[in-house]
């Protein structure tokens, strides 16, 4: 099976390089595009103030951050590069995340996560709806997808729904059926059969023979047509 790991991050502000950090992440695993209820979850001290934009979007105060870990902490970096391994990481507008995730990477002294493992489902986005509103939000909207746990960005419910997106993306609820049906066919045991055999095609008429001929008789007098008489 395909492991993938859907993220979702929240932050101080917008660039890490003037002193932005992350002050929550979240990671969700799935295989073959459906989550396997597997999650890494943090909220991380920033060791700084929270702007108040920020904390407009995201809800998370300064003081309810502090004395939480922080990112370079074990059980934090450590843990979520554990919980990642190897796998392709999914999120939206990817190069945000990215820079972000990459840069408490090295300041932890850690080493970073490539580009090539990443997919920006931002990009998926653009070239399936090109000219289209395509945030997080409206992809929701547009594939049904319910909003209504959400009151504030929180990285974990939007990495949850990131997910639904992202299903939707690489083919949708049909693909997941598919896969469903696939892995129920590789499984199901019919067990023995019964005693009966094939059923006999075409089946045995169970009209009498006097029966028909009384039926070709009204249709005869009923229709009187050439044409019908040609099928009796």
């Amino acid at each position: 099976m395909a492991r993938e790991i859907v993220l979702d991050t929240e932050t101080t502000g917008f660039e890490p390089h003037l002193g932005h950090r992350l002050v929550e992440i979240a990671a969700l695993e799935i295989e073959d595009f459906l989550p396997t209820g597997r999650s890494f979850h943090a909220y991380i001290d920033p060791e700084r103030d929270m702007p108040v934009e920020a904390e407009r979007v995201h809800g998370l105060s300064a003081a309810f951050l502090k004395g939480k870990p922080r990112f370079a902490d074990a059980e934090v970096a450590n843990a979520f590069l554990d919980f990642i391994g190897d796998a392709p990481v999914v999120a939206h507008n990817a190069a945000f995340d990215r820079a972000f995730v990459n840069w408490e990477l090295g300041l932890a002294g850690l080493p970073d996560i490539p580009e090539p493992r990443w997919v920006d489902t931002l990009a998926l986005a653009r070239r399936r709806f090109p000219g289209m509103q395509n945030s997080l939000d409206a992809l929701c909207k547009r594939f049904k997808i319910s909003l209504s746990e959400r009151e504030k960005h929180g990285a974990l419910i939007d990495a949850r729904l990131l997910a639904s997106v992202y299903l939707e993306l690489c083919g949708g609820r049909e693909r997941a059926l598919e896969l469903t049906v696939a892995v129920s066919a590789g499984s199901f045991d019919a067990g023995p059969r019964g005693p009966y055999g094939a059923r006999p095609r075409p089946l045995a008429a169970r009209s009498t023979e006097a029966e028909r001929a009384a039926h070709a008789e009204f249709v005869l007098g009923a229709v009187k047509s050439e044409l019908w008489k040609s099928w009796l």
